[in-house]
C-alpha cells in the first residue's frame, strides 16, 4: 500500500497536479466554462486515485491512473466550444422528400426555450453560447423543436444562437419555408435548392457568396434525404434506387463540390447526415441503406483529403427518429402502384399480391417511431458545428452505437440474427408459404 509521503504517493500527487493545471489552463485561455464536467471529472479522478494506489501495485496503479487522466483530458478538450461570431452555416433541405418543401410542419410538444437573451438556448439541457456549457438532462430542459425533420429544427436553433443561416428548401413558397421566415430573424435566408438540380445549387451558391464574400462558410450540413420504398430489395424498383442515390448521395456530392471553396476559405466543417442504416445492413431498406452507405464512405475519404486544407469532415449516423422522411399514406400508395405496374410477372407471382400490399405495414410502423425527441441529434449537430475539437463520427439515438459495434466487431451471424429479431415481419412470400396440411378424416 502506498503511503502519502512515499515516492509513489508524491508521484500520484504530481500527476493530479499536472492534470488539474492543464484543465485550469484550458479554462483560462478559452473562456469556456466546462462547469459540471470538470467537477465530475475531478471527483472521479480522486476516487480513481484512491483505488489505484491503495488496491493495486505501484506499476499498475500508476499506469491505470495515468490512462484515466489522459482520457479525461481528451474528453474535456472535446467540450471546448468556439464563439459564434456570426459564423455562416448552410443546411440543405431535410426529409420533406418530394412531397413538400423539405421542412415540414411544427409538431405538438416541441418548443423553443430561450433564456437570458438571444444567445442562450436550451437543447436537451442548457446551451449557453456565452459560456458554451453543454449540460444534458437538466430539469428546465425543453427540446427546441422546429419541424418534422432535423434541418428545420437546426436552422431555428442556429438562428437563435446568432449564426448566419442559409436554409435550402425544395419549395421556398411552401408552408414550412414561410413558417421558418416568420419565426426567424433577418440572419436566416431561405434558399430555393433542390439538391438534385445543379442549376438551383449553383444559384444558391451565388446568393451565399454574395452575402459571405471573403469570409466563407463555416459549415455545410448535408441533411437532404428520402427513404424511398421499404421492402425486399428484389421488389424495389430501379426508379426508387435511382431516387435514393440522387438525393441521399449525388445530391450531397453536388452541394459539397459546389460549396467547398467557401468552406476552405473559412477552414470550416462539412457535416453529412447519414444513417445507422448506412453502416448496418437493415432488411427492407436496400435502396436507402445503399445510398447512405455510399455517403458514409464519401465522408470518410473526404475527411482524409480535406484535412490538409484545415476543413473537418463530420459524419452523423442517427438511429431511428420520427421525421417526415417516412412520407405519407398517399406516397406509400403511389409507390405500391408503381411497384405492381412495373414488377415482372414471375416475381409478382412468387411473392404474391398479399405480401406486397402488406409491406405498407412496415412503413406505417416506422412512421410511428417512439423517438420523437430530436434533441440528441441536434445536440450532436451543434457540437459538430461549434466544438473546437469536433468528432469524426456521431451516433445519436438509442442503441445506434451498439448496432455499429455489433456489425463491425461481432460475427456476421450475430448481426443478422439481431436484425431478423428487429424486423420480425410475420408474412412470407407466397412461394415460400408452407401448404396447409390435408384434412385427415377420422
Amino acid at each position: 500500500m502506498i503511503t502519502f509521503f512515499s515516492e509513489e504517493g508524491l508521484l500520484s500527487l504530481v500527476t493530479v497536479a499536472v492534470f488539474g493545471g492543464l484543465v485550469l489552463y484550458k479554462q483560462k485561455n478559452n473562456h469556456d466554462k466546462i462547469g459540471n464536467k470538470v467537477a465530475y471529472s475531478v471527483t472521479l479522478l480522486f476516487l480513481g486515485e484512491v483505488y489505484c494506489f491503495s488496491c493495486l501495485s505501484y506499476f499498475w496503479g500508476f499506469s491505470l491512473f495515468s490512462l484515466v487522466c489522459i482520457i479525461s483530458y481528451i474528453y474535456l478538450s472535446g467540450q471546448e466550444m468556439l464563439p459564434v461570431d456570426q459564423k455562416a452555416v448552410l443546411i440543405t433541405a431535410g426529409a420533406g422528400a418530394r412531397t413538400g418543401d423539405g421542412l415540414g410542419d411544427l409538431e405538438v410538444g416541441q418548443s423553443l426555450s430561450l433564456k437570458a437573451g438571444p444567445r442562450r438556448a436550451s437543447v436537451r439541457g442548457a446551451v449557453d453560447c456565452s459560456s458554451y456549457c453543454f449540460c444534458r438532462g437538466s430539469p428546465q430542459s425543453r427540446f427546441l423543436g422546429g419541424g418534422s425533420g432535423f434541418g428545420h429544427a437546426l436552422a431555428k436553433l442556429l438562428d437563435k444562437l446568432g449564426f448566419i443561416v442559409f436554409a435550402g428548401v425544395l419549395n421556398e413558397r411552401g408552408p414550412g419555408a414561410e413558417e421558418l421566415r416568420r419565426s426567424s430573424s433577418e440572419r436566416l435566408t431561405v434558399l430555393q435548392m433542390d439538391v438534385t438540380k445543379p442549376a438551383q445549387v449553383k444559384e444558391a451558391y451565388r446568393r451565399v457568396l454574395e452575402k459571405v464574400q471573403d469570409t466563407g462558410l463555416w459549415a455545410v450540413v448535408n441533411n437532404a434525404g428520402i427513404i424511398g420504398y421499404v421492402g425486399d430489395g428484389e421488389l424495389t424498383s430501379m426508379n426508387v434506387f435511382r431516387q435514393c442515390m440522387e438525393v441521399n448521395f449525388f445530391g450531397a456530392i453536388e452541394v459539397t463540390k459546389t460549396f467547398l471553396p467557401l468552406l476552405r476559405k473559412a477552414k470550416g466543417r462539412l457535416i453529412n447526415v447519414s444513417s445507422m442504416a448506412g453502416a448496418t445492413p437493415f432488411s427492407y431498406l436496400c435502396a436507402y441503406g445503399s445510398s447512405k452507405a455510399a455517403l458514409t464512405m464519401f465522408s470518410g475519404i473526404l475527411r482524409q483529403e480535406l484535412s490538409r486544407w484545415g476543413v473537418k469532415v463530420v459524419l452523423i449516423q442517427p438511429g431511428g427518429f420520427r421525421t417526415s422522411i417516412h412520407g405519407s399514406p398517399e406516397l406509400w400508395d403511389a409507390l405500391e402502384k408503381d411497384l405492381l405496374e412495373n414488377l415482372q410477372e414471375d416475381v409478382k407471382e412468387d411473392y404474391g399480391i398479399g405480401y406486397i400490399q402488406a409491406l405498407k405495414n412496415l412503413l406505417k410502423a416506422m412512421s410511428k417511431y417512439p423517438i420523437t425527441d430530436l434533441s440528441p441529434v441536434l445536440f450532436d449537430l451543434l457540437h459538430a458545428i461549434l466544438s473546437k475539437h469536433s468528432f469524426a463520427l456521431y451516433t445519436p439515438g438509442k442503441n445506434s452505437y451498439l448496432f455499429l459495434c455489433i456489425s463491425s466487431f461481432f460475427p456476421i451471424w450475430v448481426s443478422d440474427a439481431l436484425i431478423k429479431t428487429i424486423f420480425n415481419f410475420k408474412l412470407v412470400p407466397k412461394a415460400l408459404q408452407k401448404p396447409d396440411p390435408p384434412n385427415k378424416k377420422l
